[in-house]
């Protein structure tokens, strides 16, 4: 097979709409107009305390996201582990759904529930005859912080079980033998044990908190700005590009070190110790029936409560189901260029076409990285899950408005882009699914005059097909879900659904608010569509998230 000729098109979509538009950013923040060099943007953020404190609240606020998410996560791993219980497989898909959910739509949910007019507010008030809200969330990092947990709940839940699960029960059996009492079990077994998986997850949910765009955008208001959000104001609402291109390039050097902290973490927890791993059974005191009970009880009101209360909500706000009918309507005044459901049409479109460049490209990567010889295209094909949206977004807006590549007034920049944040999770798809392929089954097809291309099409494709399925599901979901990019390059004649959203809720009036509450429950059901097809598809494909 020609390797080098098949490598050509991945490797030169990453350069030219990922490198390129990254070395434009650092063009913007190095050098003046004039070609010479220009630290001033730099010199800027160094000087001002404004923007010290942004870096140190993007920070702080990521640590202590992680360390709720990790508290809320570890008692739920604890159940799933040791015990067995009615609808446990139903319980981890359903953990597993928020991590798919656009930004938007967990916002919009939030809001619905804890907002000052949202569910739990409204209940309050009808119940005690009060004139406000009691419970004052609104605009407040409380907000963010608890949807950060709900975010990122399933990446710390997922895979510390995975991890636990294949340890031996031996050790433990052995400490209690030696008799160690439940916090010497703790202290000295399980929490050393569990300590890479625990520090990987950490890192992972660090990364995702501390590029985290849509929920502080929306939730937090202007008290509160993460490096994601001021990059943003600085490029669309200041206009100061240098300052803007600064930021970013900061942001992409301390997320590449975090990568390679959690690459190095990633490898640890993918050596399980020897010996028969751990097995679950029923809650035998009442003792552990209780606190499995409190447990299973508190993690399914995180989890359906905020989505329930988005649903109620968009079905009661002032006019109920009429606001899924203005959907198609687009009245003089409007904020929006088109009707709120021509939005929709947008994004079935540019997912579609994300889909389709994602799985192509994606199944050739995983076929150059399955070979031995470019198995360095797996690191680099992960990048840009260690670079934000918001920086590839504004690079974009940077690199793709002069030619050769003059995209930036063209709608068809927005698959495109879509497409690089999708295509690691095809990758990551398929790859497990192609090294699980025995050598001797090839081999076998080859023997009986199948050239290359047979070999693919009787013998690899049938394999990984449902893996191939998986990886589409997230490109499709990736992309109806993905907001900072967007929000960048979008036209306003071609708005996708999230745009929509964050439009309407930005705009005062009931009217405003239950369209996008309505828009958001679309989202939601297709998202949920989507992952509904990834958790029946990912459970015969090893090693798929």
């Amino acid at each position: 097979m020609p390797w080098r000729a098949l490598a050509v098109a991945p490797v030169a979509f990453l350069g030219v709409f990922f490198v390129y538009p990254l070395v434009a950013v650092m063009a913007q923040s190095l050098t003046d107009p004039a070609g010479g060099l220009d630290v001033s943007g730099f010199v800027k953020i160094v000087t001002s305390a404004y923007y010290r404190e942004t870096l140190w609240f993007t920070t702080w606020q990521a640590a202590l996201s992680t360390l709720l998410t990790v508290a809320a996560a570890l008692p739920a791993a604890v159940v799933f582990v040791r015990f067995r219980f009615p609808g446990k497989s139903l319980l981890m898909a359903l953990a597993t759904l928020p991590f798919v959910l656009p930004t938007v739509v967990v916002a919009a949910a939030f809001d619905a529930l804890l907002g000052n007019s949202g569910l739990l507010n409204s209940g309050l008030m009808a119940a005690f005859g009060l004139d406000s809200a009691p419970i004052q969330l609104e605009r407040t990092l409380t907000l963010v912080l608890i949807a950060h947990v709900f975010y990122n709940f399933a990446v710390v839940l997922r895979m510390i079980v995975s991890y636990w699960s294949n340890q031996s029960p031996q050790v433990e059996e052995a400490a209690r033998s030696l008799g160690a009492g439940s916090w010497q079990l703790w202290t000295r077994v399980r929490l050393p044990m569990l300590a890479p998986a625990i520090s990987a997850a950490s890192v992972l949910v660090f990364i995702f908190t501390f590029t985290s765009f849509g929920v502080v955008l929306i939730l937090g208001g202007p008290r509160y700005a993460t490096l994601e959000v001021e990059i943003y104001r600085q490029a669309l609402s200041i206009f100061d590009l240098p300052v803007a291109a600064a930021l970013s390039l900061i942001q992409i050097g301390l997320m590449f070190g975090m990568l390679l902290v959690y690459s190095r973490l990633q490898r640890r927890i993918t050596v399980p110790m020897r010996g028969e791993a751990s097995v679950s059974r029923l809650p035998h005191s009442w003792r552990a029936k209780l606190g499995a009970l409190v447990v299973v009880a508190a993690m399914t009101a995180l989890l359906v409560t905020p989505l329930a209360a988005l649903v109620v909500r968009a079905l009661t706000t002032a006019g109920g189901l009429e606001n899924f009918a203005r959907l198609a309507q687009n009245p003089r005044g409007s904020i929006l260029f088109v009707p709120p459901l021509a939005a929709v049409g947008n994004s079935l479109v540019f997912a579609s076409i994300t889909t389709a460049l994602a799985v192509g490209l994606g199944l050739i990567t995983a076929a150059l990285v399955n070979a031995r010889r470019w198995r360095w295209l797996d690191a680099l094909f992960m990048l840009p899950l260690a670079t934000s949206a918001v920086t590839l977004g504004f690079g974009y807006l940077i690199a793709m408005g002069n030619p050769p590549l003059n995209l930036r007034s063209s709608a068809v920049l927005i698959p495109l882009a879509h497409t690089l944040v999708a295509l690691p999770f095809v990758v990551r798809a398929v790859l497990p699914a192609l090294q699980l392929i025995p050598n001797n089954v090839t081999d076998a097809a080859r023997a009986l005059g199948e050239g290359p291309a047979g070999v693919w099409r009787r013998v690899r494709l049938p394999i990984i097909g449902r893996a191939v399925a998986v990886g589409a599901s997230f490109s499709f979901t990736v992309s109806l879900g993905e907001f900072g990019a967007s929000l960048f390059i979008a036209r306003p004649d071609t708005p996708t659904i999230p745009i929509v959203i964050f439009r309407l809720l930005g705009q005062p009036g009931a009217s405003n608010y239950g369209q996008a509450l309505a828009m958001s429950v679309i989202l939601l059901i297709v998202c949920g569509a989507a992952f509904a097809i990834i958790e029946r598809l990912r459970i015969s494909v090893a090693g798929v998230f």
